[in-house]
């Protein structure tokens, strides 16, 4: 009994503790009046969740005073919003309801509470997890903050996960890693970004985390005393130069080491830049940000090589979340190159508050319409379910990549775009009737992947349209829409081709009905149909396999004596006469035979036969062979 008691006391005295930090951070910026409502608030929520405890054995208000203490302090949001973290949990947890908070704390908190509370149903349109994302993001049409409650809610989660099972773990991590890890990103919240992401890595492969963490200490070891001598280096040339800035130097974490690794195909000891080097100015009145930088880089290259391509300009071309610095690689004294950032103390202030640093109502709005326009679009275009939370992904959440057109417009694409994703963002009727393009001068596919800087120019035909492989080339949510939108519209073939025979149109053909409303059609002769028709007779149907606008890929194959001009004069009947166009050639000669393989697109037997016998008819071309491919 005095045991019990004891523990009871020593937990108020750490309740009291934990939320005094956060009635600190608040009282310099928050009126009396609303200091009053938090501390209210604070008092409500406690005497809510007095009979809960959380997996570890503590009470469970605990959890929410945690919350409101990331948001007042790590990503200092309003007062609202952290009333709102102190009463997260109330309405999910306990008997208390929205109109309660609503009356105690007023609509705006009601609101930003609603928005976090999983709503219970006996039937999910998608999936718990699912509704959940989408409810989030459903309310970032009018407000921005509810987001970021649950973002701290979600990092003081990821914080306390050991205490879980490991399937439980599993499944917060892997939420984590999918959904609120690249919200963040997106909102430039990079502090928590990055928590998030390491946080998720080590509980979904703890393995894999504390290897990389092992290898980044004993590394850190191994490089501190010469990347020490470098970083002194620069600090006294820009000090020699009159320019004040904090130098340091700092080792990527576990997951952004983790994720080079798979990208690059490369182990840990041969991964390039496992750190950087900070270089962190002051803003100076009159003196704009972009000449300091400049002023540096000029300073830093008259005592470094600089490697050429080295730079990244984030300043003129900042990232889609508002992430701005100047990267660039320096060539040090112990040869090896060293990647140097160049930021503004304002610039790193963004870094960590985001979408919060800049709080005037025109940059809010702009953020959230940035949200709106998206979430609208793909709810207009009938995009539920599952697919409504993969396209939000492709849409926001991927790191993005600053690319031009030839007249130098800015287009902003996910990383991983192509060409395709470059021509729909520009004009959907661009994307439309894309040929081909021209990256950074040369001539390339529009199935091409894109890197940051590449100058693209989309070369059109009327006669082209998407095809249903470029949806395995499109990354762009706006891209990927537009091609199954015209996919959908492109009739269909009533039935299946044999897969062993390939049939097309106009050959004799016979169907068998393998499942209500399928049928799949042979070639007569095709031994699939012969054993069908033995064993199940019954299943037998009659088809008209008629042409329509679907073209068949065919492969020829030509054995022909060589002489000169013999290929120019097969491609001068197939694409001049015959006006084919020709998906690959293929040749070999020996001993004065050729046998040439093309392949091409028809759209039923009798066009196939007129190709046979038009070529057939070239002088010295011995036998012409045809096949049907899938």
């Amino acid at each position: 009994m005095t045991e019990s008691l004891v523990r009871t006391s020593d937990y108020d005295k750490i309740i009291d503790q934990a939320a005094s930090r956060v009635f600190s951070a608040m009282a310099g910026r928050t009126s009396a009046e609303d200091m009053e409502r938090l501390h209210n608030a604070f008092e409500f929520a406690r005497e809510a969740h007095s009979a809960q405890k959380r997996k570890t054995g503590e009470p469970y208000i605990l959890h929410p005073i945690a919350v409101a203490n990331i948001a007042a302090n790590e990503i200092n949001l309003d007062v609202n919003s952290v009333i709102a973290a102190f009463l997260h949990d109330v309405v999910e947890d306990t008997p208390h309801t929205i109109d309660e908070i609503e009356q105690l704390f007023g609509e705006d908190v009601a609101f930003l509470v609603k928005v976090v509370t999983k709503q219970k149903k006996e039937k999910y349109e998608m999936s718990k997890q699912l509704d959940n994302f989408k409810q989030m993001l459903n309310s970032v049409q009018y407000d921005i903050r509810a987001l970021l409650v649950k973002l701290s809610d979600r990092l003081h989660n990821m914080r306390t996960l050991s205490s879980m099972s490991t399937a439980k773990q599993m499944k917060i991590a892997g939420e984590t890693d999918y959904f609120y890890a690249p919200l963040a990103t997106r909102l430039g919240l990079y502090d928590v970004k990055t928590e998030l992401e390491n946080l998720s890595l080590k509980f979904r492969c703890p393995h894999d985390y504390n290897l990389l963490e092992e290898k980044i200490r004993l590394d850190e070891q191994r490089n501190h005393d010469r990347l020490k001598a470098f970083v002194d280096e620069i600090s006294t040339v820009l000090k020699m130069n009159g320019i004040k800035a904090r130098v340091y130097s700092e080792y990527r974490r576990p997951y952004s080491l983790w994720r080079k690794m798979i990208k690059y195909s490369d182990d840990f000891d041969h991964l390039k830049y496992r750190h950087f080097v900070d270089i962190v100015f002051k803003e100076e009145e009159g003196v704009t940000e972009k000449s300091t930088v400049l002023k540096i880089y000029s300073i830093l290259t008259d005592r470094f090589k600089e490697k050429p391509g080295g730079i990244s300009n984030y300043i003129d071309s900042p990232k889609e979340n508002g992430y701005q610095s100047f990267h660039l690689k320096l060539l040090a004294d112990y040869g090896k190159w060293e990647e140097v950032h160049i930021s503004s103390e304002r610039m790193v202030r963004n870094s960590k508050y985001g979408c919060l640093s800049d709080r005037s109502e025109g940059n809010i709005r702009r953020w959230i319409n940035k949200f709106r326009g998206v979430l609208k679009d793909i709810a207009q275009h009938g995009q539920d379910g599952t697919n409504f939370i993969e396209n939000v992904v492709a849409s926001f959440y991927n790191d993005d990549i600053m690319t031009f057109s030839p007249q130098g417009k800015p287009i902003i694409l996910p990383q991983k775009s192509t060409a395709i994703d470059f021509a729909y963002e520009i004009h959907s009727e661009l994307g439309l009737h894309a040929k081909y393009c021209r990256i950074n001068g040369r001539i390339a596919s529009i199935k091409t992947r894109l890197h940051r800087g590449d100058i693209v120019e989309i070369i059109t035909d009327p006669d082209v349209h998407p095809e249903s492989d470029w949806l395995d080339h499109a990354v762009s949510y706006k891209a990927r829409r537009a091609i199954n939108s015209y996919l959908s519209k492109v009739p269909k073939s009533k039935f299946l081709r044999c897969s062993h025979c390939y049939p097309i149109p106009g050959e004799e053909v016979i169907g068998f009905k393998e499942s209500p409303g399928v049928i799949t059609v042979h070639k007569r002769d095709c031994s699939v149909a012969i054993k069908l028709a033995s064993q199940h007779g019954d299943s037998i149907k009659a088809v008209d396999f008629e042409p329509d606008e679907t073209l068949y890929p065919v492969e020829l194959e030509i054995h022909c004596i060589d002489r000169r001009h013999m290929i120019i004069d097969i491609m001068d009947c197939i694409s001049n006469r015959l006006q084919l166009s020709v998906g690959s050639i293929n040749t070999t000669t020996a001993d004065y035979i050729v046998i040439m393989t093309i392949t091409l697109g028809v759209y039923s037997y009798d066009e196939l036969q007129t190709i046979i016998k038009s070529v057939t008819e070239i002088p010295d071309v011995e036998e012409v062979k045809a096949r049907a491919l899938s």
